[in-house]
């Protein structure tokens, strides 16, 4: 079975060829191919699959086998993918996800993608549709109890549950330990991804990432998202600024006419190789 390793700021995948014929069991191949030590090493595969509706649809599975509604990084890496290989010659495109129907804008250099912008829709704050266990309508700057420590806590999906915490000098933080905790506190029926961010500026934003389903990550890009989002209810940023990951920049922009958020960022093929079915 081929698969390709991309990464998108570090956010790093094994891409599968969902036209050919793959395991039925995605999950736990997923937790096979991703393992850093017997495996190839990855945050979880991603499929790409024919779609009724659209140009392509993703499925992706998180390191632990968990499959996941989409992944902002991925869907970068996946407009590169299906065009360097000659599955499409568009430059616009529209991608299935669980999260809804995305949209790609390719930018082609030398008949190769280098950059890749992704319209992320509109965010979503309702709490109920986070979803958060709460009565209150939205989850803005809401007092968390995590052991001896309280952090002001935002919460905004972008397709998937995003909890977002502002600190200044993130270092003197157990970050670990503390995100995996709050993945999986009980506010929080689905589990949810937390991202700590330090304001640098109004226009950039330093922030580490802990996935659901995955741990630290050099990157997400709903987290992303999710985060300058965050950032402006709270009135810290502006709404077009770049975010600073462990794994490099993207560019982020939340519109104010049209209430949709603009992903935009580098997509980089690392190695592709062949996969023992039997491993």
């Amino acid at each position: 079975m081929r698969f390709t390793k991309m990464q998108g700021a570090g956010n790093d995948y094994i891409y599968l060829n969902g036209f050919e014929k793959l395991p039925a069991d995605l999950s736990a191949l997923s937790r096979r191919m991703s393992d850093r030590h017997f495996g190839i090493g990855a945050d979880g595969i991603v499929v790409i699959m024919p779609s009724d509706h659209c140009d392509f649809r993703m499925r992706m599975f998180n390191a632990d086998g968990t499959e996941a509604e989409m992944c902002g990084n991925a869907s970068r890496c996946i407009g590169k993918y299906v065009y360097d290989k000659g599955l499409t010659s568009k430059t616009l495109l529209t991608l299935e996800t669980l999260a809804g129907i995305k949209h790609l804008i390719l930018d082609v250099k030398n008949g190769t993608v280098n950059r890749v912008s992704v319209d992320m829709g509109n965010p979503i704050l309702s709490a109920p549709k986070i979803p958060v266990n709460t009565s209150l309508s939205e989850i803005i700057s809401y007092p968390l109890e995590i052991e001896n420590n309280t952090f002001n806590i935002t919460c905004v999906s972008m397709g998937n549950p995003h909890t977002v915490i502002f600190l200044n000098e993130m270092e003197r933080y157990d970050l670990h330990h503390i995100g995996a905790l709050i993945e999986h506190h009980e506010l929080f029926p689905k589990r949810t991804n937390v991202e700590f961010v330090e304001i640098l500026s109004p226009d950039h934003l330093k922030m580490r990432v802990w996935e659901r389903g995955t741990g630290e990550t050099l990157a997400c890009g709903t987290g992303a998202c999710a985060s300058l989002v965050a950032a402006v209810l709270n009135g810290k940023a502006n709404r077009k600024a770049v975010l600073h990951l462990l794994g490099g920049n993207l560019d982020i922009e939340w519109n104010e006419k049209n209430d949709r958020v603009y992903m935009t960022g580098e997509a980089v093929t690392v190695f592709e190789g062949e996969w023992n079915n039997n491993i």
